[in-house]
């Protein structure tokens, strides 16, 4: 298929086209490739997809452009029709969005937009995007499920990533686009973002520097591996989205419609202390590290859980990588890159 992947240079849009030049398909990637965190790595992500596309049977082509960008989106789709889109590209970070909020505003709304209406005037067939756990917010009902509210949001990010999931929903309704929204749980893995807390940990344990601790490590996350995601996301935009025969405006069900539009969770399903992460990562190292014990950051949710039984009965699909294979993989990879 004619696949697009935009932020193609950052961690998951990285391993999302990797994995689909593997299996054959034809991919075209956009990215401003900007200064949030260090561009070489990012660079270096350019670099593997452009060799893999020259071991690979499927294309690979890239464009250097934001989305905010509307002249060069429409450039793109008037250039190339495509079956599928696949939208990562955004700002990330949960506390950059008490910094620089307008930055979220230009990357995930205004971006949002641009492509709601290329994918619109275009005919795209279906659009897959990436949502994030933070939208569950002041939520405390575990595990977070799809069916139950998420419109409480603690960070501007989270509001931001919420506010697609509407948008979504208001272009499947008024023009029939297939769209499918996956809120993320604590992805981790090889060629993560150093402003990640495994990148951060390894890296500051490694040079034998006490790691920052919140919440005194109490604080549960769903850490999901990058292979799963990228596995679960691959499945879900091969499967078009269709509405809900049985949505009923009077008992609405966030998670679906009577338009062709849907939300999935996508963690392992097996929520873990941060401690044992540390944990995970000191196993992975063979030493131990130096923690800083410190109160839970302003924005942070205290827990979260994913309920990914939709994703299992609609898709046939449920991750799964144990947090003690999946952070050893990530630290295998680091020594590797940084030559430490």
């Amino acid at each position: 298929m004619r696949i697009l992947v935009t932020g193609n240079a950052g961690f998951i849009g990285f391993h999302v086209a990797r994995r689909l030049l593997e299996r054959g398909d034809s991919v075209t990637g956009i990215d401003n490739v900007n200064a949030y965190y260090d561009p070489g790595l990012k660079e270096a992500r350019l670099k593997v997809l452009q060799e893999a596309s020259e071991r690979c049977t499927g294309s690979y082509s890239f464009v250097r452009a934001g989305l905010e960008d509307r002249a060069a989106v429409d450039a793109l789709f008037a250039a190339e029709k495509f079956d599928r889109v696949i939208h990562l590209a955004a700002q990330a970070g949960v506390r950059f969005s008490l910094e620089n909020p307008q930055s979220y505003v230009e990357s995930n709304i205004v971006a949002f937009t641009n492509l709601l209406e290329a994918c619109r005037y275009n005919q795209a067939l279906h659009l897959t995007y990436a949502s994030t756990s933070s939208v569950y917010g002041a939520n405390t009902t575990m595990p977070f499920s799809e069916h139950a509210g998420a419109n409480h949001p603690l960070q501007f990010y989270a509001a931001t990533k919420r506010a697609n999931e509407l948008m979504a929903h208001s272009y499947s309704h008024l023009f029939g686009l297939p769209t499918t929204g996956l809120r993320f749980f604590t992805v981790y893995g090889p060629w993560g973002r150093p402003d990640m807390a495994l990148f951060k940990f390894t890296k500051l344990a490694l040079e034998g520097k006490p790691i920052p601790v919140f919440n005194h490590g109490n604080h549960t996350r769903d850490f999901t591996y990058v292979d799963d995601i990228v596995a679960g996301l691959i499945k879900a935009s091969d499967d078009i989205a269709r509405p809900n025969p049985d949505w009923n405006g009077k008992t609405p069900d966030p998670a679906s419609s009577a338009a062709p539009f849907r939300l999935f969770n996508i963690g392992n399903g097996k929520p873990e202390k941060l401690l044992a992460y540390i944990d995970a990562i000191e196993a992975a190292l063979g030493k131990e590290v130096i923690k800083e014990m410190l109160p839970m950051q302003a924005g942070d949710a205290p827990d979260t859980f994913a309920d990914t039984s939709e994703l299992a009965r609609q898709l046939d699909y449920r991750p799964g990588t144990d947090i003690v294979d999946g952070v050893k993989s990530f630290v295998d990879w680091y020594r590797s890159y940084y030559g430490v």
